[in-house]
């Protein structure tokens, strides 16, 4: 089907450039929409319509490829948001660790404080004042002097030890309060890096919609003047305007390029690919939301990370480098010609394997995959997409 849309798209494509001399490359860089008036003047001959019908074809291809590259873009985006946000979820979490040690150690300090002043207020109604009760008193300069200075022996042995805990306990606080500022710091520094990248996702967003709404606008022109050239059903029209587009998207490359297998990885465990295949497919038709993991709304690590926590099994945090990083870590890469039903595979902009990988979606088998793409589309199962994808697949259960 997709060598019969070629050959399709080339005739008509060889047969404008030698009849009008117009280029497809010509109309990619300046795109030059035909009117209603140069329309009804190609009918009048069968060069001159095969002409514009290569010209209308070509600029349809052209809408295509730009709104890929802004798809593309939009997803690089909202991976990088995802990273943000899962760093900042991280110091979150350790910053929640750490007020907890603070108030436990604070309160603990106090306590200790406490005892002291017991222990000092029994030593003033016993008489004992003077250097005993002044270090007592002073204990953040008293250090050990406590002991060089003659006062061990009028102090009994159970102070001496409360006296020691107060001076470590009020130090450990201390300590833990100064790396709750740094983690606080740390805090709102990634909280600031997360809240611009989800502006840059959603601004990247909001350009793919309006490259959208324009290119169906002007899809629908096309269509009706195709019709015209044409004189067939606007149904078979749309088929063929739509096997122009998924030409565009597929960016006319081969299959998958052969990777070297890295390691030994056995078969993925069946029952659990199941469910998590399983999970995703009834997901079908929701909605894609930035940084969404259900239950109705998702994005493409969202969805992957959910469907296999419920056949509980990790592959990593939402973010689709995290996962592949978490495979990686695991020795579960196979070359991607070895993916099987369930594995997972990445879209990334560079061949490399410390680049990041924007896009993440589950292989379904016979050359088809599960995917939350991007805002304009919902989960959805369609064709295996090659430009941009990465040479090793990761299996969750093997």
């Amino acid at each position: 089907m997709k060598s019969l849309r070629s050959r399709y798209l080339a005739l008509f494509v060889i047969a404008g450039v030698l009849l009008s001399g117009f280029t497809i490359q010509q109309a990619m860089a300046v795109p030059n929409y035909p009117s209603a008036e140069e329309v009804k003047d190609a009918q009048k001959t069968v060069a001159k319509k095969k002409a514009m019908i290569a010209r209308i074809q070509a600029i349809i291809v052209d809408l295509t490829i730009e709104q890929v590259d802004l798809e593309r873009k939009a997803m690089i985006k909202a991976e990088i948001y995802n990273q943000a946000k899962a760093e900042e979820e991280a110091v979150a979490a350790q910053v929640a660790i750490l007020q907890t040690k603070v108030n436990a150690a604070k309160a603990e300090a106090e306590t200790a404080q406490k005892q002291l002043a017991q222990i000092a207020s029994q030593m003033w109604r016993d008489g004992a004042a003077g250097t005993s009760l002044n270090l007592f008193l002073n204990s953040d300069n008293a250090g050990n002097l406590l002991y060089q200075l003659g006062a061990q022996e009028k102090i009994a042995q159970s102070s001496d030890q409360i006296y020691k805990a107060a001076i470590q306990r009020q130090q450990y606080a201390k300590s833990l309060t100064d790396q709750l500022k740094e983690a606080e710091k740390e805090l709102a520094e990634k909280s600031a890096i997360a809240k611009a990248a989800l502006v840059e996702a959603r601004n990247a967003a909001t350009t793919l919609q309006k490259k959208v709404d324009e290119q169906n606008a002007l899809n629908k022109t096309f269509k009706a003047q195709l019709i015209s050239l044409e004189r067939i059903s606007e149904s078979l029209m749309q088929q063929r305007i739509q096997g122009l587009i998924d030409e565009a998207r597929q960016q006319n490359l081969p299959g998958p390029i052969d990777a070297p297998s890295l390691y030994e990885v056995g078969p993925p465990n069946s029952a659990k690919v199941e469910t998590a295949i399983n999970f995703a497919r009834e997901q079908l038709g929701e909605r894609y939301v930035l940084g969404g993991m259900g239950p109705n709304v998702w994005d493409c690590s969202g969805i992957t990370k959910k469907s296999y926590e419920v056949a509980g099994t990790y592959i990593g945090t939402h973010s689709a480098t995290n996962q592949f990083y978490n495979m990686a870590a695991k020795r579960r890469l196979v070359p991607i010609k070895e993916a099987v039903r369930g594995d997972l595979m990445w879209y990334s902009y560079v061949d490399d394997f410390n680049g990041d990988k924007y896009h993440v979606v589950m292989y379904l088998g016979d050359g088809m995959m599960l995917e939350a793409p991007n805002p304009l589309r919902t989960v959805r199962i369609v064709p295996l997409r090659y430009g941009d994808l990465f040479r090793y697949a990761g299996r969750p259960t093997p």
